[in-house]
């Protein structure tokens, strides 16, 4: 099924509106529940319902990171989102801040599947390889 570009176009608002504001209610929102999150071909990724995604999100807040949305880039079905973390020890390896990158795919208006990547060109061609 082929997902209208202003579904995802308005998905991806509603995911950087949610991730500037730390507000994992509106997360929740645009998440299906069955959605999975882990690295790129885990075939059972860490996360693979709403819940435990925002668990996540919860206890990396708790523990004092923080993300500020870099860009969100529409690309077909998905939304490249790059983010710039802080209080992680990867961050502070990396002289406080360090780049990360998601790869959200939207199905039926809700994102059902999120990959992380250390480098923007793997989450760019994990998405030429995964078109739909």
């Amino acid at each position: 099924m082929t997902e209208h570009p202003e579904s995802v176009e308005a998905v991806a608002h509603q995911v950087r509106a949610a991730l500037e504001t730390a507000d994992l209610s509106a997360l929740s929102d645009v998440l299906d529940p069955n959605v999975r999150w882990g690295p790129p071909g885990d075939p059972s990724p860490p996360c693979q319902t709403r819940e435990q995604v925002i668990a996540w999100y919860s206890r990396a807040k708790e523990s004092g990171a923080t993300a500020q949305v870099s860009e969100i880039v529409v690309l077909g079905n998905r939304i490249l989102v790059g983010l710039a973390v802080t209080g992680t020890r990867s961050a502070a390896q990396s002289g406080g801040q360090a780049a990360r990158w998601q790869l959200l795919t939207v199905r039926a208006g809700l994102v059902v599947d999120i990959v992380g990547f250390d480098q923007r060109s793997e989450a760019v061609a994990h998405a030429e390889v995964a078109d739909e």
